[in-house]
């Protein structure tokens, strides 16, 4: 129990540090969410405290339901989708929060398809 109770304290610890220095840039964050099976993209701006653009694969046209929405193809889905929506929003610089995971695997594939779709991080 210990133990559990220590790593939920470092990834708690290791969100907020990431989520602090992308808020002190003053940019709109990206900020994503990676579950087992899906994962969520929102451009956030922390000043207004608003969701200026949000992109995720339960979306029917990035995929909806489908069994292979936890993969790194589903992930660059959204990266492009979100990208294209900031871009359309008129935001084309944004602080890439990662939360609490690596840059690896699926969050780096959504990464490098919001770039792709004109996005500046």
């Amino acid at each position: 129990m210990r133990l559990e109770k220590r790593i939920a304290k470092q990834r708690e610890r290791r969100t907020f540090r990431v989520r602090n220095r992308c808020r002190a840039t003053g940019r709109p964050r990206l900020s994503i969410f990676r579950s087992n099976n899906h994962i969520y993209a929102q451009l956030i701006d922390d000043e207004a405290g608003v969701t200026i653009a949000s992109a995720s694969s339960t979306e029917k046209e990035l995929g909806g339901a489908a069994k292979d929405n936890g993969n790194k193809e589903a992930a660059a889905r959204v990266g492009a989708a979100i990208g294209k929506r900031a871009i359309a929003k008129g935001v084309s610089v944004v602080s890439f929060d990662r939360g609490s995971y690596r840059y690896h695997g699926r969050v780096a594939a959504l990464a490098d398809a919001a770039r792709e779709a004109g996005l500046q991080f």
